[in-house]
């Protein structure tokens, strides 16, 4: 938490920097100055995603031949994903649009166990390919030259297509992520470039505590030291209009 505490800080502190920037600056000769005037703009997207878990942890023994073993759980490091997705945009007035973005994020979670008394661990790996239909609000100020900063916000209903049983934890399919961030307009002469930073905070707690899927019963001192599992996402996005 930490760590995406962090982040937030250092895009609002770029954030920041772009306006005071432009600020600075004198003024040019504008690439494309009529494409903001269209009410619908469409484009597609790639980008970087960096799944996680937020785990939660039950404390309580799991009693195995006689002694007690107590295992937590934690999504130690990030690892990178592949997005892709299209984008499609209203303009509601200068400052305001509404997008819909339907994306697909592909992407995999390392998962450790760890046994509080031995230093025993156990890991696993835990693969999603989500389908995102995000209805997002842009708020951006006034275009200054070639650029223009912009905040989002918004809601992203998602389904998981490979949500695989008989593994120490299985998550339910579907969810819905409360998504924040920040991007730039940048307007070159024959097409625009949107950088964009955004963080995902899944709603809904996707842990299935009852697993009669497992065929190896070992499996249950894993999946029982788990009380719920929300899902978290930053997502680096390149949009092209």
């Amino acid at each position: 938490m930490k760590v995406l505490k962090l982040k937030i800080l250092a895009a609002v502190a770029a954030l920041a920097f772009f306006q005071a920037g432009a600020g600075a600056q004198v003024r040019k000769i504008q690439n494309r100055p009529y494409l903001d005037d269209r009410v619908w703009h469409y484009g597609f997207l790639i980008g970087l995603n960096f799944q996680d878990l937020c785990i939660e942890n039950r404390g309580l023994p799991h009693i195995q031949d006689g002694a007690a073993e107590y295992w937590f759980a934690d999504v130690p490091e990030y690892t990178p994903g592949f997005s892709v997705g299209i984008l499609g945009e209203m303009k509601a007035n200068d400052w305001l649009s509404v997008r819909l973005i339907p994306t697909m994020h592909f992407g995999d979670k390392k998962v450790v166990f760890l046994e509080q008394n031995t230093g025993r661990r156990n890991e696993m790996y835990l693969k999603s390919t989500y389908l995102s239909v995000p209805l997002d609000l842009k708020i951006t100020p006034r275009r200054f030259n070639n650029y223009r900063p912009y905040i989002v916000t918004g809601l992203a209903p998602a389904i998981d297509l490979t949500v695989k049983k008989r593994k120490e934890i299985l998550v339910k399919p579907a969810d819905c992520m409360f998504e924040i961030g920040m991007g730039l307009d940048l307007y070159y002469p024959f097409f625009k470039m949107i950088p964009e930073l955004k963080f995902c905070f899944g709603l809904n707690d996707i842990y299935e505590s009852v697993r009669n899927d497992l065929t190896d019963r070992s499996l249950l001192k894993y999946s029982n030291s788990i009380d719920g599992i929300t899902s978290r996402m930053i997502v680096l996005t390149l949009y092209f209009e």
